[in-house]
């Protein structure tokens, strides 16, 4: 249903009411009209959150957490398949899960904001949502960019590419797929990050670039999320990517910036892998306002060289649930022991670690210097060219992009636990432990 057989008048008074008023107009209709009118996405969209018109082939939506960037991929997906646009879609994600649990069955995913009389079946064993029409869309992870090799389509919707841990690949591989009909289209949703695949995009004659804040979307947002979201990040200088959608470029404070992390990242160790931990920098409590735990897996090669291979950090998990997850990628990476710093938790530790079922070693790490101190080597191995990011780890490099030598967390809003945890892992295997680095107590 569309808004076509108003007159221009009575369409640019119901596109100007607030959401509480079209709350209130919606409630006040019969339930045929309510749900006509509640499925129509020009009704309930901002004027950037409408489709352009146009000979583009992508529109990008940078725009900050909470802006409405799921619900603008979901509708216009849903008005691609009603209208059979395109007969073949593809859904990108960061990970399989973020697919599922957002674009496809989140709230403002593709099946909740489909209209009762147009509901697609979804089979998540075939990674395939079916329209009543025929039209098809299959789900992709960035994760797995192979397989993305093959298959075609008409039109795509791409989720926090900026985020994608093989994005170069991933978007390469889609790219050559997307050769069905006579002008496939695709919508990519996502925060901004400067990496040279964004900027790739963004200088592109067809592409449609949208931008857009968290603060657009402030009235139809939970008061939880404004507490612990915008009052948490706002202004700060992560805050201007992650609420203003600003493309930041790197700080020339900080000990790292993003081009010399990308300068020598990998998609895989070239080399016999020696040694590899998983360190942890545990928070002091649980819950939704506690600190994040660091959880960083790290491989020393034959030639040398440092190997970042994953960041499994979590936020808000009980002391068993970060432990069994620090557990699950010492499995993964087939790792040789566990580093965890103990000056937050002390014995409690070691205790939770073999709770969670380890029976391998643990090393058990005491921070005798600040922060500043035992990052500056590890930053001077990144400066070197010695250490090398598997993938794009997009949380652990904003971190390590916004920590300065005076880094404040009280003042930033957030503890840098991910770099933390990093550094541990780093002292570990490529840092002489005399003069002063942490002393180390092997269980």
């Amino acid at each position: 249903m569309s808004l076509a057989l108003l007159t221009a008048s009575e369409k640019s008074s119901l596109l100007r009411l607030s959401p509480s008023e079209k709350l209130a107009l919606l409630e006040g209709m019969d339930d045929e009209a309510a749900a006509l009118l509640d499925y129509t996405w020009e009704f309930h969209a901002r004027q950037n959150q409408i489709e352009p018109v146009g000979d583009w082939t992508t529109w990008l939506i940078l725009a900050g957490r909470g802006y409405g960037k799921t619900r603008t991929g979901a509708e216009t997906v849903n008005r691609w398949a009603e209208e059979a646009r395109f007969g073949r879609i593809a859904l990108v994600a960061e990970d399989p899960n973020e697919a599922r649990e957002v674009m496809v069955e989140g709230e403002s995913g593709i099946l909740e904001r489909s209209p009762p009389w147009f509901k697609p079946s979804y089979s998540p064993a075939l990674k395939r949502i079916v329209w009543p029409n025929g039209v098809r869309a299959t789900i992709y992870s960035a994760e797995d960019p192979e397989s993305l090799r093959g298959p075609q389509f008409g039109a795509a919707w791409c989720d926090e590419l900026a985020k994608w841990r093989y994005g170069q690949e991933t978007w390469d591989n889609l790219q050559f797929g997307m050769r069905l009909g006579e002008h496939p289209r695709q919508i990519v949703t996502t925060t901004p990050r400067p990496t040279k695949l964004m900027r790739a995009i963004i200088a592109r004659r067809d592409t449609i670039i949208t931008a857009g804040s968290t603060y657009e979307n402030l009235e139809n947002l939970a008061s939880a999320f404004r507490t612990a979201v915008v009052d948490k990040y706002e202004g700060t200088r992560l805050g201007k990517q992650e609420l203003d959608a600003k493309m930041l470029d790197d700080n020339p404070y900080a000990l790292w910036n993003l081009d010399e992390i990308s300068k020598f990242r990998v998609d895989w160790p070239d080399t016999e892998i020696r040694r590899t931990v998983v360190a942890i920098d545990p928070p002091i409590s649980s819950g939704e306002d506690a600190d994040e735990c660091g959880i960083v897996g790290m491989s020393l090669g034959s030639d040398g060289h440092g190997y970042v291979m994953d960041d499994f950090s979590v936020q808000g998990e009980k002391p068993l649930g970060w432990a069994m997850k620090a557990l699950q990628l010492y499995q993964e990476l087939n790792a040789d022991a566990i580093v965890a710093e103990v000056n937050q938790g002390g014995e409690m530790v070691e205790t939770v670690i073999r709770q969670a079922g380890f029976d391998g070693k643990i090393k058990m790490v005491h921070a005798s210097k600040g922060k500043r101190a035992r990052a500056e080597p590890v930053s001077a191995l990144y400066e070197q060219g010695r250490i090398h990011h598997v993938g794009i780890l997009a949380k652990l490099e904003d971190q390590m992009c916004d920590f300065t030598s005076d880094f404040d967390a009280q003042t930033m809003g957030y503890s840098p636990d991910r770099v933390d945890a990093l550094v541990w892992a780093a002292t570990e295997l490529m840092l002489d432990k005399q003069g002063g680095t942490p002393r180390v107590r092997t269980l």
